[in-house]
C-alpha cells in the first residue's frame, strides 16, 4: 500500500487549506494510506544546523516523514503572490544539508487556494519552481487553483460546490495514476 503525504501550507487554525485537505482525504481511494506532515512546529531553518549538532528534533521528524511517503500533496494558500513562510521553511529544511534532499524524485501535486479571484496562482507557480529545483516529479496538468475558497466551504468546512468536488476527484484520480507511472 502506497502512502501519500499531505502538507498544509497554512499554519492558521481552521485554515481554508486545512478544510480543503479534509475534503480531499475523503476522496482518496482506501487503497492508499494518508500521512499528514505537520510543518507548524518547525524552528526557522539555519545553515548552522547543516554542520553543527544537535539538529532540532522537529527537522529530523520532518525529514523522516517525507522519506517515508511515496508521494506528496501540497495544499497551499497564497501569501503576497508566493507560498507561506512556514511552507518555504519546511521545504528548505527537507532540502538540507547538501546531498540529503528528502524531496528528490517524489511525485508531487500542488493545490493552491485563495479567497481572492486568482486562486493562488502565484503561490502555485512559486512552489512549482522550488519543487522542480528539488527534482520532484510535479504533476503539471491539470493545474489546481481554487479561487474564492471561502465561498466554496460551508460552516463545517465541507465543499458545497459540486463542480469543485468533481474537479478535485478527477485531479486526485489523475494523481494516483501519475504516482504509479
Amino acid at each position: 500500500m502506497k502512502t501519500i503525504g499531505i502538507i498544509n501550507g497554512s499554519t492558521r487554525t481552521n485554515s481554508y487549506s486545512g478544510q480543503i485537505i479534509n475534503n480531499l482525504v475523503g476522496l482518496i481511494s482506501e487503497d492508499y494510506k494518508i500521512k499528514h506532515i505537520q510543518i507548524n512546529d518547525l524552528p526557522l531553518y539555519s545553515q548552522d544546523y547543516d554542520t553543527l549538532a544537535p539538529t532540532p528534533k522537529e527537522y529530523e521528524r520532518l525529514r523522516k516523514e517525507v522519506l517515508d511517503v511515496d508521494a506528496i500533496i501540497f495544499v497551499t494558500p497564497e501569501h503576497n503572490r508566493s507560498i507561506s513562510a512556514a511552507l518555504k521553511n519546511a521545504l528548505d529544511i527537507g532540502s538540507r544539508p547538501p546531498g540529503n534532499n528528502v524531496w528528490a524524485k517524489k511525485p508531487a501535486l500542488i493545490i493552491a487556494q485563495s479567497p481572492g479571484q486568482i486562486g493562488g496562482f502565484g503561490a502555485a507557480q512559486a512552489l512549482k519552481q522550488i519543487l522542480h529545483f528539488f527534482n520532484m516529479r510535479v504533476m503539471n496538468t491539470p493545474e489546481v487553483y481554487i479561487a474564492r475558497s471561502a465561498s466554496l466551504l460551508d460552516e463545517n468546512g465541507k465543499i458545497i460546490n459540486e463542480s469543485t468536488l468533481n474537479f478535485l476527484n478527477d485531479v486526485l484520480n489523475s494523481f494516483l495514476v501519475f504516482i504509479n507511472e
